[in-house]
């Protein structure tokens, strides 16, 4: 049981290494960058269900573009860190793709008859303005 312990740890370990190092650390902003990631994927997997559209197909295609925005994420950063900035193009880029999210999101949840606040529907707006 202390193996599995000290196993646990090592991979905690490595995991917090790799995230330091690909994006600078595991702030707020990529926090909530990364849950809105996931409720994107599993709302498009609900309405596509509902619709009858469910295909491991465009599913994995979805996956490959997460896998591909948090590379690019990673990107931001390293150029950051070559430019001497703290984060500013890695955030940048954060808030440009959470905008997507967020409009896809909402998205999502209009495919699945659900109305969406128009004070959301405005901040996303906003948001989208200010990451462009």
């Amino acid at each position: 049981m202390e193996q599995l312990g000290s196993l646990l740890k090592f991979f905690i370990a490595i995991g917090g290494s790799i995230v330091s190092f690909l994006y600078g650390g595991l702030d707020s902003l990529l926090m909530i960058f990364t849950g809105l990631v996931v409720i994107d994927y599993v709302s498009g997997l609900l309405a596509s269900g509902a619709e009858g559209n469910l295909s491991s197909r465009l599913g994995f295609k979805g996956i490959a573009k997460k896998i591909m925005i948090f590379a690019l994420i990673a990107v931001a950063h390293f150029v950051d860190q070559l430019l001497g900035n703290n984060h500013l193009i890695r955030d940048a880029t954060i808030f440009f793709y959470m905008a997507n999210e967020l409009l896809s999101i909402i998205e999502n949840a209009g495919r699945l008859g659900i109305p969406i606040p128009d004070l959301l529907k405005n901040a996303v707006t906003l948001l989208r303005n200010k990451s462009k």
